[in-house]
């Protein structure tokens, strides 16, 4: 067998209430992910499904989910709130990450993610002072009170959404709270994310479809740490993330599943084939972005993401001599892995895995 770390998903989107899986033959006959969006599905669908759904289920649901990811070697992963678009809705989405923080053996990263997207009756001037004179200050007021612990802010960055100017001020009230910048950017238009990521000293920035030249340097330059979803770009058939680029300039590549309802995957063996083969990582680079890398985009690499004496004990045991295994066999984490453990114990033992 092999001894690796364990993998960090550095970007979901966990909570959530209703299915989509409607909308894929929509995707799959062409209709665009703004397409789909206009017309009332995407994220405004699963915003009203998960306003109407109490704590209680959504807890059960994204227990389930984590469970799905940690029995695929799992141990830390970003949870972002974002569907609810209201304050009472964000914070009950909030509160259950919360909850199943404090209850559950995976490690979570919190995300406030007010601004995924603008809620229907609102211009974005409306939403954001929304979410910056409403939202925030009561998401404060729950950390101060020791209620909340929340991580992040995100922020959707894009043509139709959030524009640079309103995805500045908020990222930067988050940031003036003690919240780490880890925000959407340049994924179906170039905005100019990256820019304003290495600008406000952003953790990170995820998707990066479109992101320029120009953006790759800036996001070098100031650390700021690349979040590759190619689940994302496989399901919506967009151009994939340059990381060939982008670890050639000396950018931090770390990978997440980007787990929603429009792209629903809890493997992280998976979303690393995925970017060895469509973004033409090597194996040992999307290793080193599902661990170490994606541990920095979340602030915790002095912690987490790599075996070393002093960090937590997260890692998987693998029944396999060659680690590669994970990757090479898509879909065969199943198999593969015969221990998850996290913090020294193990959580997970796969009674499938045949012993040596």
């Amino acid at each position: 067998m092999c001894v690796i770390p364990g993998l960090i998903d550095a970007h979901s989107h966990p909570v959530w209430a209703g299915d989509r899986v409607h909308e894929f033959a929509l995707k799959l006959a062409g209709a665009t992910y703004m397409e789909v969006h206009q017309a009332g599905g995407g994220i405004h669908f699963t915003v009203t499904h998960t306003r109407q759904a109490s704590a209680d289920q959504l807890l059960s649901s994204l227990t389930q989910r984590l469970g799905r990811m940690l029995r695929s070697g799992t141990t830390l992963v970003e949870c972002k709130s974002g569907y609810g678009l209201d304050l009472d809705t964000e914070l009950k989405m909030l509160m259950v990450i919360e909850r199943a923080r404090r209850s559950l053996d995976i490690g979570i990263s919190s995300t406030y993610c007010g601004a995924h997207a603008v809620p229907k009756g609102k211009t974005v001037a409306e939403a954001t002072e929304d979410i910056i004179k409403v939202q925030l200050p009561a998401l404060r007021e729950k950390m101060e009170q020791g209620e909340l612990s929340v991580d992040n802010i995100d922020v959707f960055c894009e043509k139709g959404v959030f524009d640079l100017d309103s995805s500045r001020a908020i990222l930067q009230a988050g940031k003036d709270m003690g919240l780490q910048i880890n925000f959407h950017g340049d994924e179906l238009h170039p905005m100019n994310s990256a820019q304003l990521g290495a600008e406000l000293n952003a953790l990170a920035i995820s998707h990066l479809e479109e992101v320029t030249n120009d953006g790759i340097a800036a996001m070098a330059k100031a650390g700021t740490s690349a979040v590759l979803l190619p689940t994302t770009a496989y399901i919506l058939r967009l151009p994939q993330p340059r990381a060939r680029d982008m670890l050639d300039r000396g950018v931090i590549v770390a990978l997440g599943s980007d787990f929603n309802p429009n792209a629903y995957c809890c493997s992280m063996p998976m979303v690393m084939h995925l970017a060895c083969v469509n973004m033409r990582m090597t194996m040992n680079e999307a290793l080193v972005a599902a661990t170490i890398n994606a541990a920095y985009a979340l602030g915790l690499s002095q912690s987490h993401g790599s075996l070393e004496v002093g960090k937590q004990g997260d890692l998987l045991i693998l029944n396999s001599s060659r680690w590669e295994h994970l990757i090479y066999q898509f879909g065969g984490h199943q198999e593969l892995i015969k221990y998850v453990i996290i913090k020294g114990n193990v959580v997970y033992e796969n009674d499938k895995v045949m012993d040596l």
